[in-house]
């Protein structure tokens, strides 16, 4: 390249603009400079060949081209000890080739190179869609329509990061400085170009990645326990005459309130059968028996799903299933009728249990009939969150999933003679987290595209926080019994209940506030004690250094916010979470659902306040999205952004990290008003492996 077309390195973002003539280019780079307080760089071909036509009544010849790139070049350089932060251009050499290769059907090898050398942050194609000026020195309104697809296939072949700019005069300005704005906080991530028009073009929120990038590079810290939540000490225990006494609370009251029952429920079963596939994996029937796999291997899961599957329910159904096919079946040594049955339902098509969402599949029998989960769901749902005939339920799903999930309701519903409203969403594809290497660059597939993987459980926070019901409860899509069903109706409308009362008292203490004046000492302290008896929310020790008109300011503060009631069991070592007061970064203390993922484990005191639980989480939530005057909490204002997850994964052979979202029931929620309470064993019937289905509680009686 000629020393004159060279460009000077520069830390300046230079943002060019780029299409046919007479399409907004240089009124675009004069306002962007303006708002960016910074400066421009005009068209130096104008002004060269105004000159030349003033002088020589000459108009613009191939010879003119080189001579044009050189002094746009030079005017960038020299704007660049002027610039501030950004630069804006508003031709480059780029349009230049165009115009040559257009006009002489030809380009000089030093035009050529300097058009793929050059570098810009980014190219605004600006769109044909204003006004045709002629200013005596335009071609044609025809040449320019003509020409804007050549325009931007040379960006394409080029390889050039662009965004094509449309709208009127202010729309384009609103837009150009959105994606300015965006493209440096892109850069200062340490994103390229590139990844920020591919995030661009796939609408992702810059600051939702650029936050998880941030995260993902500084690390998420880990939660500090004070101590466990016990009875007292954080978690209510009600006796049974309390229970049946909010029971009635929420019975007598819930026509006055929409209730709803959210069911996260789009997590496919492949890890409820893992053992199995691990076994299908690495047994080699040729080679060994089954047991003798189960004594190499470990693999105890599947020494108990071997003696007792034919208590499952699906048990039948292969069984006969696998006679149709092998009409010898009764023949085979048990190791190969095992082996065929563990096969066939995992990845026999007219099976296929380990890519199948857990919603779709047999859990329980009555009558030699299969139940699933949903119908399960949809029981509970006409028991304690129905308004007489009429139910309303939301189910997340995967979007591949929606007819299957679609089909079993319609035909619960059919056979129960009874209303449902039921509706699905999806997790949002924008939640996704953007994936990096070891170097904190984008990882990207085959196609170049960058990898982006499920933001995590706390995700769904936005399809909570796309409800509307009053009263919500919510339980995951494998908690669910094949008894007791009075029981757990008994105890989710009690929760409902205790949620109705203190939600009540809240909006109460909020409307004192708002009208009157004048608050005298005895009531503050009235309400600073049921903040902390009744609610379990630790008042600061320099409250009472505040100012009246402060004190009021923080107390509404504390009370103004969405409310879970959420029930606890007692702690029976299942894996999760469960209640805590933990230390928060301004020394306060508050309490959480916290996963042991979120603790430092390696911390002796730590590990040992973790172990001392007495109560786990059994995800049996009700809460309250609305405030005291019926309007619904923004959800996404009451989460912690800095109790997600930092993960590392494998994928095609190449390890990455990823941010997840903050737990929907941990990070998610954690500036609600939590209030716990012990619930019994019998209402917590989670279903994390296949064998979980051979309790007692998954058992017809």
């Amino acid at each position: 390249m000629e020393k004159d077309l060279r460009q000077k390195e520069t830390s300046i973002i230079k943002v060019t603009l780029y299409g046919p003539e007479s399409t907004g280019k240089t009124t675009l780079a004069r306002e962007l400079a303006e708002h960016f307080d910074t400066v421009w760089i005009e068209e130096f071909a104008r002004e060269y060949l105004q000159e030349k036509l003033n002088k020589h009544n000459a108009i613009c010849d191939e010879s003119d081209l080189l001579p044009i790139a050189i002094g746009q070049t030079q005017l960038e350089n020299n704007a660049l000890e002027k610039a501030n932060r950004f630069l804006f251009c508003d031709t480059n050499s780029l349009v230049t080739k165009v115009f040559s290769d257009i006009y002489y059907n030809h380009c000089t090898d030093e035009l050529e190179e300097a058009a793929r050398l050059h570098e810009y942050d980014l190219y605004f194609l600006t769109d044909i869609d204003v006004p045709w000026e002629d200013d005596g020195l335009r071609d044609s309104q025809e040449y320019r329509d003509n020409s804007f697809t050549v325009f931007e296939k040379a960006l394409i072949d080029y390889k050039k990061p662009y965004i094509l700019i449309s709208g009127n005069q202010e729309e384009r300005l609103q837009k150009a400085i959105k994606i300015v704005s965006n493209l440096e906080k892109a850069k200062k991530a340490g994103l390229t170009n590139h990844d920020f028009i591919a995030l661009h073009n796939t609408k992702k929120d810059i600051d939702y990645t650029v936050n998880q990038i941030n995260n993902i590079k500084a690390g998420v810290s880990k939660i500090v326990i004070e101590q466990p939540a016990t009875i007292n000490n954080g978690v209510f225990q009600l006796t049974e005459n309390e229970f049946k006494y909010y029971s009635d609370i929420f019975d007598n009251q819930n026509n006055n309130y929409s209730t709803e029952k959210f069911v996260p429920a789009s997590g496919a079963a492949s890890r409820m059968f893992k053992f199995l596939s691990d076994f299908l994996r690495d047994y080699n029937p040729a080679s060994e028996t089954i047991n003798g796999y189960i004594n190499r291997t470990q693999n105890n899961a599947l020494a108990t799903f071997i003696v007792a599957m034919d208590k499952l329910p699906f048990f039948k159904e292969t069984d006969h299933y696998l006679k149709g096919v092998f009409p010898d079946f009764n023949t085979f040594s048990r190791d190969r009728k095992n082996h065929l049955f563990i096969a066939t339902i995992l990845n026999d098509k007219n099976f296929d249990y380990i890519n199948k969402p857990k919603g779709i599949l047999p859990f329980h029998q009555y009558n030699s009939t299969n139940v699933t989960p949903i119908e399960e769901h949809l029981k509970e749902v006409f028991a304690y969150c129905s308004n007489g005939e009429k139910a309303k339920i939301h189910f997340t799903i995967s979007e591949e999933h929606e007819a299957d999930f679609d089909a079993i309701i319609k035909r619960t519903q059919k056979e129960a003679g009874k209303k449902i409203d039921y509706s699905f969403s999806i997790q949002n594809p924008l939640t996704d987290s953007i994936t990096l290497n070891d170097k904190f660059i984008t990882n990207k597939d085959a196609h170049g595209n960058i990898i982006f993987r499920p933001g995590g459980h706390g995700a769904l926070l936005h399809n909570l926080n796309e409800r509307d019901s009053d009263i919500i409860f919510i339980k995951n899509i494998d908690n669910v019994s094949h008894n007791n069903l009075e029981t757990i109706a008994l105890y989710k409308k009690a929760l409902g209940g205790f949620l109705i009362e203190k939600q009540q008292q809240v909006f109460e203490h909020i409307r004192l506030f708002n009208n009157q004046d004048e608050i005298s000492k005895d009531c503050m302290k009235n309400v600073v004690k049921f903040i902390e008896t009744e609610l379990n929310i630790s008042i600061p020790t320099s409250f009472n250094d505040y100012k009246n008109e402060s004190k009021i300011k923080r107390l509404k503060s504390i009370l103004n916010r969405p409310i879970r009631v959420c029930g606890m069991v007692k702690n029976e070592q299942e894996p999760g979470g469960g209640p805590f007061w933990i230390k928060e970064k301004d020394g306060s203390v508050s309490l959480q659902i916290v996963e042991s993922a979120q603790i430092d484990l390696e911390n002796p005191s730590q590990e040992k306040l973790f172990k001392s639980a007495t109560h786990f989480n059994p995800v049996d939530l009700v809460c309250g999205i609305k405030n005291h005057k019926g309007k619904k909490f923004n959800l996404l204002d009451y989460t912690n952004p800095e109790t997600g997850f930092i993960v590392e994964k494998s994928k095609d052979g190449k390890t990455y990290k990823a941010y997840e979202l903050p737990g929907l029931w941990n990070g998610s929620m954690a500036n609600w008003i939590t209030l716990f309470i012990e619930v019994p064993i019998e209402t917590f019937n989670p279903v994390k492996t296949v064998n979980d289905l051979l309790k007692s509680n998954h058992q017809p009686d």
